[in-house]
């Protein structure tokens, strides 16, 4: 499951995302319009800043903002900062693997093998899905409901 903490990193981007180009947003602006708690929000920006996905200037006309183009900031990338693997199995994971302790025999386990299989699929999509992508999603989404 998807935590709290990375949605709003990506409801988050997302807003930075459609003000890329612009001046830096402040961090009141993003909680406010995403409903996300600040103190939380600063918490979460701040890893992002750390890793390099944002950039962010002090002072009058400080903010935060993307330090690249949405389309160039993928979900999985996001999601591994935030929450760490994304294979539901610890021994199906590529950055994070361990075996898994009940486990005798990996290489003849049909329930990692399954694992494999979904992680993989996962992963496309999640390799695939930018920032810039959801911006575009959510757009055609309100076209639709207005349609």
């Amino acid at each position: 499951m998807l935590s709290k903490k990375t949605k709003y990193a990506i409801k988050a981007l997302m807003v930075l995302g459609r003000n890329y180009g612009k001046e830096p947003m402040q961090i009141v602006k993003i909680a406010d319009e995403e409903n996300i708690p600040k103190k939380f929000l600063e918490q979460i920006l701040l890893e992002m800043r750390n890793a390099g996905i944002l950039y962010s200037k002090k002072g009058a006309g400080g903010g935060y903002s993307l330090n690249k183009a949405p389309e160039d900031v993928f979900l999985s990338q996001v999601m591994r900062l935030i929450d760490g693997p994304i294979a539901l199995l610890p021994c199906v994971s590529l950055n994070f693997y361990r075996s898994c302790d009940e486990c005798t025999e990996e290489h003849v386990c049909g329930i990692r093998d399954t694992f494999i299989d979904v992680r993989n699929a996962m992963l496309q999509i999640l390799n695939d899905t930018s920032i810039a992508h959801l911006i575009n999603k959510e757009k055609e989404l309100n076209l639709d409901i207005r349609s």
